[in-house]
């Protein structure tokens, strides 16, 4: 297992897994700290609900938010107030395929036009040349993810046709050229979802990679949510830990095998009790509903949405009275996110470096931040 903490990668120093980005940001977490109000640094969105898969362990099943249905113009409008704001980064991934709205590109141009790093998840069904040839230049990463490694049990856990594994590998292979033929500072890489009782597709997912080259390939933990729509037994984690290790030892010098160790292995427990990351890392659904985060993207959650981006500004949201309502309470004794939240979350490690930041546990690194520091996920 890797101890190391940052990684050359694709010619930047990436932070790895157990890293806790948000210790970067001393400036923000400071003024969070004296109670100031602070832009999010990162945002996880969408551009649309919609997906061309079914993945059994997709955490959109549980989110079925209500909304509207963004446009090209509310993008570029979102856009710009996220930029005006102060938001430093975005992933493309959320509750939806986003590679799916036609104006996709654009929305990638934009953001990166306006200084707001850019980082895009995707089943990697809808990239051909041309749409990569505009995006990957503005990338910091392509993650696709790529759930298995066999071509027929790739097409029962994504909930696809056989021959879509195909087309999905000569674009990741057009990726992968793209990237180095150019020497464009893209990160490529593919992203594996464990559930524990899929582990003879890890070893053929380590082997695939390996072959096509990415930067890196990532074995990640299965997310739960409250209402047992996904189940997962974190405790099938443990007899697969073999299996995870030689998986990582397929790394080499172009391609990097890496699990997720510490999601993998913390079991779902939370060691804080308050929810202090929102601010910092924030989401928006597919349908243009902002909410504090994915698992509350459920109309039951009404409670904590803050606005809708199809009907209202973002910049005149984060500016009202509402937005800092919810990321009061959500952060108040009132909501124990080890009673109220899945055993894992996007802000999971934002949260956990935060609480031991009050407490006085941790401090800000004094190592030059990595290129991914702006990413919070």
């Amino acid at each position: 297992m890797s101890t190391e903490t940052t990684e050359l990668i694709g010619g930047q120093k990436m932070a790895l897994d157990g890293v806790e980005n948000i210790g970067y940001h001393r400036e923000r977490v400071e003024a969070w700290a004296r109670g100031e109000r602070i832009a999010p640094i990162f945002m996880d969105i969408a551009w649309t609900r919609a997906c061309q898969a079914a993945c059994h362990f997709c955490y959109a099943q549980a989110q079925a938010s209500e909304g509207g249905k963004i446009t090209r113009e509310h993008a570029m409008h979102f856009l710009e107030d996220a930029a005006e704001i102060g938001v430093l980064a975005m992933s493309y991934i959320s509750d939806g395929e986003s590679t799916m709205v036609p104006w996709y590109a654009d929305a990638v141009e934009k953001a990166s036009a306006l200084g707001i790093g850019v980082s895009a998840g995707t089943n990697g069904i809808a990239l051909p040349p041309e749409v990569l040839e505009r995006v990957l230049p503005h990338l910091i990463s392509l993650r696709v993810n790529f759930s298995a490694g066999e071509k027929k049990r790739y097409a029962e856990i994504m909930g696809l046709k056989q021959a879509v594994y195909d087309i999905v590998i000569g674009n990741i292979r057009n990726a992968v050229r793209l990237v180095r033929d150019n020497k464009w500072p893209c990160i490529v890489n593919m992203n594996l979802v464990c559930d524990p009782k899929d582990a003879d597709q890890l070893l053929p997912f380590a082997r695939l990679a390996k072959d096509l080259g990415v930067h890196y390939a990532i074995i990640k933990h299965c997310a739960v949510d409250p209402d047992g729509v996904l189940d997962v037994d974190y405790k099938g984690y443990g007899e697969i830990e073999g299996i995870l290790m030689e998986c990582e030892s397929h790394s080499n010098a172009d391609t990097k095998i890496i699990v997720k160790w510490s999601k993998i292995q913390h079991g779902g427990e939370r060691q804080y009790s308050t929810c202090l990351g929102p601010p910092f890392a924030l989401q928006m659904s597919g349908n243009g509903l902002i909410a504090p985060c994915g698992p509350l993207f459920n109309e039951k959650y009404k409670a904590f949405h803050v606005g809708n981006i199809t009907t209202q500004r973002f910049k005149d949201m984060f500016h009202s009275e509402r937005y800092w309502e919810v990321m009061r309470y959500i952060a108040s004794e009132r909501f124990d996110p080890r009673k109220r939240c899945p055993s894992d979350c996007m802000q999971n490690k934002t949260n956990d470096w935060l609480w031991r930041y009050l407490d006085g546990k941790v401090t800000f690194p004094i190592t030059p931040a990595p290129a991914n520091a702006n990413f919070l996920a």
